[in-house]
């Protein structure tokens, strides 16, 4: 018995002086830094997936990280979530390689720095038009002396107990810029020019509305537009995302090179999922009732 508790204390020891880089949770199971994880895929090149949420269930995203999907993106430009449902849904992605990303409303310091207090891994950047619109977007999601982020008690930083998370934490946090303005497009290569952006993402709906046609995915002229800036951004070696409207066209969204694919929206899949199955069962849904 002596000798089986000696043997347990040198196991313990040697997981100590092993394990110092290794930060370990509650139940031992060491935390993946899911952020970092989505970087490196970009990097490397990779193809990620990746669903959007506006509904306010967290087991939605829940689910979205037990399959296995590289990231979600959690929407409060648009719908109604809130700070609460916002905290919910990522708490949703604790323990998992899913990184969570919030599309924020505006570029604003105060919205910025709380999304990434209640835990993002980053953020979308709504409506960019200009570099230094975008300079501000990740000057407010770094913490100094890249940015200007606050440190607090709060999830970010284990309510205070893991204040040297700021070290790392810039290397880990994504910045997003969305293409979505005609002005972005002109000024895209000066957009790409500001350091510490991961990755651009188009709004092919709201581009066109920019463009001149309000109501179209993508109006005349705008599926090119589109090729064309992508190619400019993977020429800088930066990933480039774009949301799938179904299969077929998430095939072709990877091979035309977008490294970071929406598969869906949880709204649209939910849609989808009951049209679907009502045709297939004799009773089509009137397309009149979306234009009530």
């Amino acid at each position: 018995m002596a000798g089986k508790a000696f043997g347990l204390l040198l196991s313990l020891e040697s997981l100590q002086r092993h394990s110092k880089n290794i930060i370990f949770t509650g139940d031992l199971m060491p935390t993946v830094n899911a952020g970092q994880r989505l970087k490196q895929k970009f990097k490397n090149g990779e193809t990620t997936y990746g669903l959007w949420v506006s509904l306010e269930s967290p087991s939605i995203t829940e689910m979205a990280a037990t399959v296995g999907l590289d990231f979600v993106v959690i929407d409060t430009e648009h719908g109604h979530l809130d700070f609460k449902e916002v905290l919910e849904h990522l708490r949703a992605l604790n323990r998992s390689s899913t990184a969570g990303l919030v599309r924020v409303q505006e570029i604003e310091q105060g919205v910025i720095k709380r999304v990434l207090d209640l835990g993002a891994n980053g953020v979308l950047l709504p409506q960019i038009k200009t570099a230094e619109e975008v300079e501000r977007g990740v000057y407010f999601a770094k913490y100094p002396p890249r940015g200007f982020r606050g440190i607090g008690g709060d999830r970010a930083t284990s309510w205070g107990k893991n204040l040297m998370r700021a070290r790392t934490a810039n290397n880990d946090t994504l910045v997003i810029p969305l293409v979505e303005t005609v002005e972005a497009v002109k000024n895209i290569e000066s957009i790409l020019n500001v350091p510490d952006i991961d990755a651009l993402q188009f709004g092919p709906a709201d581009l066109s509305a920019s463009f001149g046609y309000p109501g179209e995915w993508e109006g005349p002229g705008v599926a090119e537009e589109i090729l064309r800036v992508k190619n400019q951004i993977r020429l800088r070696g930066l990933a480039c995302g774009i949301m799938a409207t179904d299969s077929i066209n998430g095939k072709m969204r990877v091979s035309q090179g977008f490294q970071m694919i929406g598969i869906a929206s949880d709204c649209g899949l939910l849609i989808r999922g009951i049209t679907d199955m009502m045709d297939a069962l004799g009773k089509k849904v009137d397309p009149g009732v979306w234009n009530g």
